[in-house]
Protein backbone atom coordinates (compact mmCIF):
# COMPACT_ATOMS: atom_id res chain seq x y z
CA UNK A 1 0.00 0.00 0.00
CA UNK A 2 1.57 3.26 -1.12
CA UNK A 3 1.66 6.44 0.91
CA UNK A 4 -1.39 8.05 -0.72
CA UNK A 5 -3.54 5.01 0.07
CA UNK A 6 -2.33 4.85 3.67
CA UNK A 7 -3.11 8.50 4.40
CA UNK A 8 -6.89 8.12 5.02
CA UNK A 9 -6.29 5.20 7.38
CA UNK A 10 -3.73 7.23 9.32
CA UNK A 11 -6.25 10.04 9.83
CA UNK A 12 -9.08 7.78 11.03
CA UNK A 13 -6.81 5.56 13.13
CA UNK A 14 -6.99 7.70 16.33
CA UNK A 15 -10.81 7.71 16.25
CA UNK A 16 -10.95 3.96 15.57
CA UNK A 17 -8.46 3.20 18.35
CA UNK A 18 -10.31 5.37 20.87
CA UNK A 19 -13.64 3.82 19.86
CA UNK A 20 -12.20 0.31 20.25
CA UNK A 21 -10.71 1.04 23.68
CA UNK A 22 -13.47 3.11 25.28
CA UNK A 23 -16.61 1.80 23.53
CA UNK A 24 -16.22 -1.55 21.76
CA UNK A 25 -14.07 -3.22 24.43
CA UNK A 26 -16.29 -2.20 27.42
CA UNK A 27 -19.40 -3.44 25.54
CA UNK A 28 -17.86 -6.83 24.80
CA UNK A 29 -16.20 -7.12 28.22
CA UNK A 30 -19.42 -6.35 30.10
CA UNK A 31 -21.33 -8.89 27.98
CA UNK A 32 -18.74 -11.55 28.84
CA UNK A 33 -18.79 -10.44 32.47
CA UNK A 34 -22.56 -10.95 32.68
CA UNK A 35 -21.94 -14.71 32.37
CA UNK A 36 -19.35 -14.72 35.17
CA UNK A 37 -19.48 -14.89 38.95
CA UNK A 38 -16.93 -13.57 41.43
CA UNK A 39 -15.96 -15.93 44.23
CA UNK A 40 -12.84 -16.00 46.39
CA UNK A 41 -11.25 -13.22 44.37
CA UNK A 42 -11.61 -15.07 41.07
CA UNK A 43 -14.11 -14.77 38.21
CA UNK A 44 -15.49 -18.04 36.87
CA UNK A 45 -18.06 -18.96 34.26
CA UNK A 46 -21.60 -19.05 35.68
CA UNK A 47 -23.72 -19.53 32.59
CA UNK A 48 -27.12 -17.87 32.83
CA UNK A 49 -27.16 -17.73 36.62
CA UNK A 50 -27.06 -13.92 36.74
CA UNK A 51 -30.00 -13.68 34.35
CA UNK A 52 -31.93 -16.37 36.25
CA UNK A 53 -31.28 -14.45 39.45
CA UNK A 54 -33.03 -11.44 37.91
CA UNK A 55 -36.32 -13.36 37.78
CA UNK A 56 -36.41 -13.66 41.56
CA UNK A 57 -34.99 -10.22 42.37
CA UNK A 58 -37.77 -8.06 43.84
CA UNK A 59 -35.66 -4.89 43.68
CA UNK A 60 -35.00 -5.49 39.96
CA UNK A 61 -38.73 -5.88 39.35
CA UNK A 62 -39.38 -2.68 41.29
CA UNK A 63 -36.71 -0.82 39.28
CA UNK A 64 -38.18 -2.17 36.05
CA UNK A 65 -41.70 -1.10 37.04
CA UNK A 66 -40.53 2.37 38.13
CA UNK A 67 -38.55 2.88 34.92
CA UNK A 68 -41.50 1.94 32.73
CA UNK A 69 -43.89 4.08 34.78
CA UNK A 70 -41.68 7.12 34.25
CA UNK A 71 -41.19 6.20 30.58
CA UNK A 72 -44.92 5.80 29.85
CA UNK A 73 -45.79 9.21 31.29
CA UNK A 74 -42.72 11.33 30.70
CA UNK A 75 -41.81 10.56 27.10
CA UNK A 76 -45.25 11.25 25.52
CA UNK A 77 -45.69 14.44 27.59
CA UNK A 78 -42.24 15.68 26.58
CA UNK A 79 -42.65 14.79 22.89
CA UNK A 80 -46.04 16.53 22.66
CA UNK A 81 -44.78 19.64 24.47
CA UNK A 82 -41.67 19.78 22.30
CA UNK A 83 -43.74 19.49 19.12
CA UNK A 84 -46.20 22.20 20.19
CA UNK A 85 -43.41 24.56 21.24
CA UNK A 86 -41.59 23.97 17.96
CA UNK A 87 -44.77 24.75 16.00
CA UNK A 88 -45.28 27.97 17.98
CA UNK A 89 -41.66 29.06 17.58
CA UNK A 90 -41.82 28.33 13.86
CA UNK A 91 -44.73 30.73 13.41
CA UNK A 92 -44.10 33.75 11.21
CA UNK A 93 -46.13 35.89 13.63
CA UNK A 94 -43.87 35.34 16.63
CA UNK A 95 -41.32 38.02 17.54
CA UNK A 96 -38.01 37.44 19.33
CA UNK A 97 -37.74 33.88 18.03
CA UNK A 98 -34.04 33.66 18.81
CA UNK A 99 -34.57 34.64 22.44
CA UNK A 100 -37.30 32.05 22.99
CA UNK A 101 -35.39 29.28 21.22
CA UNK A 102 -32.31 29.86 23.34
CA UNK A 103 -34.40 30.13 26.52
CA UNK A 104 -36.12 26.79 25.94
CA UNK A 105 -32.89 25.07 24.90
CA UNK A 106 -30.78 26.31 27.83
CA UNK A 107 -31.90 23.56 30.27
CA UNK A 108 -30.42 20.94 27.90
CA UNK A 109 -26.91 22.39 28.34
CA UNK A 110 -27.24 22.80 32.10
CA UNK A 111 -25.18 20.45 34.26
CA UNK A 112 -27.17 17.35 35.20
CA UNK A 113 -25.98 17.51 38.79
CA UNK A 114 -26.60 21.26 39.07
CA UNK A 115 -30.15 21.12 37.80
CA UNK A 116 -30.97 18.04 39.91
CA UNK A 117 -29.74 19.80 43.04
CA UNK A 118 -31.69 22.92 42.07
CA UNK A 119 -34.89 20.89 41.77
CA UNK A 120 -34.20 19.12 45.07
CA UNK A 121 -34.06 22.53 46.79
CA UNK A 122 -37.22 23.82 45.08
CA UNK A 123 -39.11 20.62 45.92
CA UNK A 124 -38.44 20.69 49.66
CA UNK A 125 -41.44 21.12 51.98
CA UNK A 126 -40.59 24.82 52.34
CA UNK A 127 -39.27 25.13 48.80
CA UNK A 128 -40.37 27.34 45.92
CA UNK A 129 -42.98 24.95 44.54
CA UNK A 130 -44.86 24.59 47.82
CA UNK A 131 -44.56 28.32 48.49
CA UNK A 132 -46.24 29.07 45.16
CA UNK A 133 -48.93 26.45 45.75
CA UNK A 134 -49.59 27.98 49.17
CA UNK A 135 -50.65 31.24 47.51
CA UNK A 136 -53.57 29.44 45.84
CA UNK A 137 -54.57 27.53 48.96
CA UNK A 138 -52.91 24.18 48.22
CA UNK A 139 -51.11 22.65 51.18
CA UNK A 140 -47.48 21.51 51.02
CA UNK A 141 -46.99 18.49 48.77
CA UNK A 142 -44.43 15.84 49.87
CA UNK A 143 -42.66 15.95 46.52
CA UNK A 144 -39.66 13.88 47.58
CA UNK A 145 -40.96 11.87 50.56
CA UNK A 146 -44.07 10.31 49.00
CA UNK A 147 -43.63 7.43 46.55
CA UNK A 148 -46.11 8.73 43.95
CA UNK A 149 -45.08 12.39 44.19
CA UNK A 150 -41.40 11.42 44.01
CA UNK A 151 -42.04 9.90 40.57
CA UNK A 152 -43.93 13.04 39.56
CA UNK A 153 -40.94 15.12 40.69
CA UNK A 154 -38.57 13.13 38.50
CA UNK A 155 -40.94 13.40 35.53
CA UNK A 156 -41.17 17.18 36.04
CA UNK A 157 -37.39 17.55 36.25
CA UNK A 158 -36.76 15.44 33.13
CA UNK A 159 -39.46 17.26 31.17
CA UNK A 160 -37.97 20.65 32.10
CA UNK A 161 -34.52 19.57 30.99
CA UNK A 162 -35.19 17.67 27.77
CA UNK A 163 -38.25 19.35 26.22
CA UNK A 164 -36.15 22.16 24.75
CA UNK A 165 -33.65 19.67 23.31
CA UNK A 166 -36.40 17.79 21.47
CA UNK A 167 -38.00 21.10 20.47
CA UNK A 168 -34.88 22.00 18.49
CA UNK A 169 -35.06 18.64 16.69
CA UNK A 170 -38.71 19.22 15.78
CA UNK A 171 -37.97 22.81 14.77
CA UNK A 172 -35.39 21.58 12.28
CA UNK A 173 -37.96 19.18 10.87
CA UNK A 174 -40.63 21.87 10.63
CA UNK A 175 -38.37 24.12 8.59
CA UNK A 176 -38.09 21.38 5.95
CA UNK A 177 -41.86 21.24 5.38
CA UNK A 178 -42.75 23.19 2.19
CA UNK A 179 -44.75 26.31 2.96
CA UNK A 180 -46.84 25.62 -0.15
CA UNK A 181 -48.57 22.76 1.67
CA UNK A 182 -49.90 25.15 4.31
CA UNK A 183 -50.91 27.71 1.69
CA UNK A 184 -52.85 25.08 -0.27
CA UNK A 185 -54.54 23.87 2.91
CA UNK A 186 -55.55 27.45 3.79
CA UNK A 187 -57.07 27.92 0.36
CA UNK A 188 -59.06 24.72 0.90
CA UNK A 189 -60.38 26.14 4.16
CA UNK A 190 -58.28 24.16 6.64
CA UNK A 191 -57.66 25.95 9.93
CA UNK A 192 -54.45 25.97 11.94
CA UNK A 193 -55.45 22.96 14.06
CA UNK A 194 -56.43 20.92 10.98
CA UNK A 195 -53.16 21.89 9.29
CA UNK A 196 -51.22 20.79 12.37
CA UNK A 197 -52.74 17.31 12.43
CA UNK A 198 -53.04 16.82 8.66
CA UNK A 199 -49.72 18.32 7.52
CA UNK A 200 -47.35 18.95 10.39
CA UNK A 201 -47.68 15.69 12.32
CA UNK A 202 -47.50 13.37 9.25
CA UNK A 203 -44.54 15.31 7.84
CA UNK A 204 -42.72 15.03 11.16
CA UNK A 205 -43.18 11.26 11.47
CA UNK A 206 -39.46 10.43 10.92
CA UNK A 207 -38.48 13.19 13.38
CA UNK A 208 -41.00 11.92 15.95
CA UNK A 209 -39.52 8.43 15.57
CA UNK A 210 -35.98 9.75 16.02
CA UNK A 211 -36.89 11.82 19.10
CA UNK A 212 -38.92 8.94 20.52
CA UNK A 213 -36.04 6.48 20.24
CA UNK A 214 -33.56 8.94 21.78
CA UNK A 215 -35.99 9.60 24.65
CA UNK A 216 -36.58 5.87 25.14
CA UNK A 217 -32.87 5.18 25.42
CA UNK A 218 -32.38 8.10 27.81
CA UNK A 219 -35.30 7.10 30.05
CA UNK A 220 -34.30 3.43 30.30
CA UNK A 221 -30.81 4.59 31.30
CA UNK A 222 -32.23 7.10 33.79
CA UNK A 223 -29.76 7.70 36.63
CA UNK A 224 -28.92 11.31 37.44
CA UNK A 225 -32.38 12.51 38.49
CA UNK A 226 -33.26 9.68 40.91
CA UNK A 227 -29.70 9.59 42.25
CA UNK A 228 -29.58 13.31 43.02
CA UNK A 229 -33.25 14.00 43.83
CA UNK A 230 -34.37 10.96 45.80
CA UNK A 231 -31.51 8.49 46.03
CA UNK A 232 -33.93 5.85 44.74
CA UNK A 233 -36.32 6.40 47.64
CA UNK A 234 -38.55 6.58 49.43
CA UNK A 235 -38.41 2.81 49.88
CA UNK A 236 -37.11 2.13 46.35
CA UNK A 237 -40.10 4.02 44.92
CA UNK A 238 -37.82 5.77 42.43
CA UNK A 239 -35.24 3.04 42.00
CA UNK A 240 -34.55 2.81 38.25
CA UNK A 241 -32.61 0.32 36.15
CA UNK A 242 -29.74 2.77 35.70
CA UNK A 243 -29.53 3.42 39.43
CA UNK A 244 -29.73 -0.31 40.18
CA UNK A 245 -26.84 -0.99 37.79
CA UNK A 246 -24.80 1.66 39.60
CA UNK A 247 -25.60 0.23 43.05
CA UNK A 248 -24.65 -3.31 42.05
CA UNK A 249 -21.45 -2.24 40.36
CA UNK A 250 -20.09 0.55 42.55
CA UNK A 251 -21.69 -0.03 45.94
CA UNK A 252 -21.88 -3.83 46.13
CA UNK A 253 -19.04 -4.41 43.61
CA UNK A 254 -21.11 -7.12 41.95
CA UNK A 255 -20.06 -6.18 38.44
CA UNK A 256 -21.27 -9.45 36.93
CA UNK A 257 -24.83 -8.97 38.11
CA UNK A 258 -24.75 -5.28 37.19
CA UNK A 259 -23.64 -6.25 33.67
CA UNK A 260 -26.58 -8.65 33.40
CA UNK A 261 -28.99 -5.86 34.36
CA UNK A 262 -27.32 -3.58 31.79
CA UNK A 263 -27.91 -6.10 29.00
CA UNK A 264 -31.54 -6.42 29.99
CA UNK A 265 -31.74 -2.67 29.36
CA UNK A 266 -30.11 -3.20 25.95
CA UNK A 267 -32.75 -5.79 25.04
CA UNK A 268 -35.58 -3.53 26.25
CA UNK A 269 -34.25 -0.60 24.19
CA UNK A 270 -34.11 -2.84 21.11
CA UNK A 271 -37.66 -4.11 21.64
CA UNK A 272 -39.14 -0.65 22.28
CA UNK A 273 -37.28 0.85 19.31
CA UNK A 274 -38.62 -1.91 17.07
CA UNK A 275 -42.16 -1.30 18.34
CA UNK A 276 -41.81 2.41 17.62
CA UNK A 277 -40.71 1.62 14.06
CA UNK A 278 -43.74 -0.61 13.61
CA UNK A 279 -46.18 1.88 15.15
CA UNK A 280 -44.95 4.72 12.93
CA UNK A 281 -45.04 2.45 9.90
CA UNK A 282 -41.34 2.98 9.13
CA UNK A 283 -39.96 -0.46 8.34
CA UNK A 284 -36.94 0.67 6.38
Amino acid sequence: MNHSKRTPYIFIAPAVILFAIFTAYPILASFYLSFQKYEAGVYSFAGLSNYIRLAGDSIFRTALTNTFTIFIFQVPIMIVLAMVLAAVLNSQLLKLKGFFRVSFFLPAVTSLVAYSLLFSIMLQNNGLFNELLGYIGIGPIPWLSDSAWAKVSIIMAMTWRWTGYNMIIFLAGLQNIPEQLYEAASIDGAGKIRQFFSITVPSLKPVILFAGILSTIGTLQLFDEPFNLTGGGPGNATMTLGLYIYENGFEYFDFSYGSAVAYVVVVLVAILSYLQFRITGDES
